[in-house]
């Protein structure tokens, strides 16, 4: 089975695009989404949209949990929040009901996807280092647990290593993997990432997609949203 694992699309349609042609030329099986899908970005009906009409196994991300939690807006600074409330009151119902209705964890044979950490995946933790994700190895029994929200691809291990590009799957060892994100990367890389996982041959690599940065860029100045949320696009930050 070989999967494209996807994460923090954040309403860029550009970038979601140009991710979705490459998957197409991997010969992808499945797709898996790590949530985020909207926030920041200027396109979120569009976005949501391709996501539901493919089926694709989706759990919410903390920007689309705001979108059905005003109380999440405490938590969200200035920017997110301006851009949280701009997206929330453009959306289409169908798409709001959509978001509604997804799921904190999904769980596949052997994988388990949750937007930021394995334990409590309601309160949306970060995982940013080798010290964090060890003690997250006790919140699943899976093999691999795949992780976005912070938009730093790593590869954690239950040894204490941290890869960053690609891993071969090892039978005594258990893996958190953030595959990055489409729309927003912030690892100082602005190609837009995501993942793919082989079971056959047991082995993940990233991804990465060069995009249409400068139109996403124009799209978010036309709608007023922060200056701030293009500018970051161009230096992945």
């Amino acid at each position: 089975m070989r999967y494209a694992v996807i994460s923090d699309i954040h309403g860029n349609l550009e970038a979601l695009k140009s991710v979705l042609k490459s998957i197409k030329k991997n010969g992808v099986d499945e797709i898996l989404c790590l949530g985020d899908i909207v926030g920041y970005g200027p396109n979120p009906n569009e976005c949501v949209e391709r996501i539901k009409k493919m089926g694709v196994k989706t759990v919410v991300g903390n920007h689309d949990y705001v979108m059905v939690d005003d109380s999440w807006l405490e938590h969200f600074n200035p920017a997110a929040k301006l851009a949280a409330l701009w997206t929330k009151a453009l959306l289409k119902s169908e798409n709001l009901q959509y978001l509604a209705c997804l799921p904190f964890t999904v769980r596949l044979p052997d994988i388990l996807l949750v937007h930021g950490s394995p334990i409590k995946p309601g309160r949306f933790h970060y995982i940013f280092n080798a010290i964090e994700a060890l003690s997250q190895f006790n919140g699943f029994q899976e093999k691999i647990c795949f992780v976005g929200h912070s938009h730093y691809p790593a590869i954690f291990t239950s040894d204490g290593d941290v890869f960053k590009d690609g891993v071969e799957l090892k039978d005594s060892v258990r893996y958190i993997i953030n595959v990055g994100s489409v729309g927003q990367p912030r690892d100082k890389n602005p190609s837009a990432c995501y993942g793919l996982l082989d079971t056959d041959s047991l082995t993940f690599s990233l991804v990465r997609i060069d995009y249409y940065i400068k139109k996403t860029a124009k799209k978010i100045m036309k709608a007023g949203l922060p200056v701030f949320l293009a500018e970051r696009l161009f230096e992945g930050r």
